[in-house]
């Protein structure tokens, strides 16, 4: 059966332009009422303005769907709590969010003051803390929720100049990690999307021929499809350019050593084996961790668990 939103409530932060823009054009097209949230500030963050969102709207409309403007800052709370509080009350409730808001403010680290470092924080990571915690009672009340959220590379990977970014992005994967665990009971699915695309946050860091093949459109599909009915959860699914992948942090086999060899010397004897990844897997949970720890360690002194 196709994917479809029909009665589905949606809310898009971060959606005037660009990523944002094309998935709320993108929910709406397959029926969902959408809130398109945007703060109309300039890349960095600064300024403000509706108009955005209101534009974003109007295409919306004329295309027959159903939409509304906010313009709350995701950096604040209280106004995220409204915005969630407005489409409840006009609609019933806020069954599906896509936290993408974000601004950019790149330095090296050396260059970087803390006032850059602490805002990027404050829009990528406690922002998309906030929209979760908005819209959570009321998706564990109705138990049904779809959430994505939106890394980056440059967190799971690094990029130079991007300390503040990469360490929110990384972060929001790590929310997505307990989220999607906590939501399980109640049909709340988390997923992350890590898109790479040509918005007003890349347009100066590739060639036209390279910006040319990354339509924010194309990132848009991955996202409807974390959004629906039947989607997993704990997932992140790189996108872009048409094209998609699945991302995991995965943990090597290991060794276990005894006690006498617990040194630094050690670890350097058996790095290689430590490092080997011929076995290595992706696991689901903290905890899974400490079980195969303490397995291995059962196993070598030869105790049954």
């Amino acid at each position: 059966m196709a994917i479809r939103f029909d009665g589905r409530v949606a809310i898009v932060t971060g959606a005037g332009n660009g990523l944002g823009r094309a998935h709320a054009l993108g929910l709406a097209a397959l029926g969902a009422k959408v809130v398109v949230n945007d703060f109309g500030g300039a890349r960095d963050g600064t300024g403000g303005s509706m108009t955005a969102a209101e534009t974003v709207v109007e295409e919306i409309r004329k295309a027959g769907g159903t939409a509304m403007a906010d313009g709350a800052d995701v950096s604040n709370y209280e106004q995220v709590q409204a915005m969630v509080a407005k489409a409840t009350k006009e609609w019933g409730s806020v069954d599906l969010l896509v936290a993408n808001a974000g601004i950019l403010r790149d330095k090296s680290f050396g260059k970087m003051e803390l006032s850059d470092f602490q805002k990027v924080i404050d829009v990528h990571l406690a922002g998309t803390f906030y929209c979760c915690k908005a819209v959570w009672d009321g998706m564990k009340e109705r138990g049904y929720g779809r959430i994505v959220l939106t890394t980056s590379s440059s967190g799971m990977f690094g990029n130079f100049g991007q300390a503040n970014y990469g360490a929110a992005k990384a972060g929001i994967v790590g929310l997505m990690n307990v989220l999607a665990q906590e939501g399980r009971k109640t049909d709340i699915r988390v997923n992350t999307v890590s898109p790479t695309a040509a918005t007003r946050m890349t347009e100066e860091l590739l060639p036209p021929q390279a910006l040319a093949l990354m339509k924010p459109e194309a990132i848009t599909p991955a996202v409807l499809f974390l959004l629906s009915d039947n989607a997993p959860t704990r997932t992140t699914l790189g996108a872009g350019a048409g094209s998609f992948a699945q991302i995991k942090i995965i943990e090597t086999e290991g060794i276990n050593l005894p006690e006498e060899e617990w040194t630094p010397d050690a670890i350097a004897a058996h790095f290689a084996e430590i490092s080997d990844d011929s076995k290595a897997q992706a696991l689901e949970g903290a905890f899974q961790q400490t079980q195969k720890y303490v397995a291995q360690a059962a196993a070598r002194l030869g105790i049954k668990m």
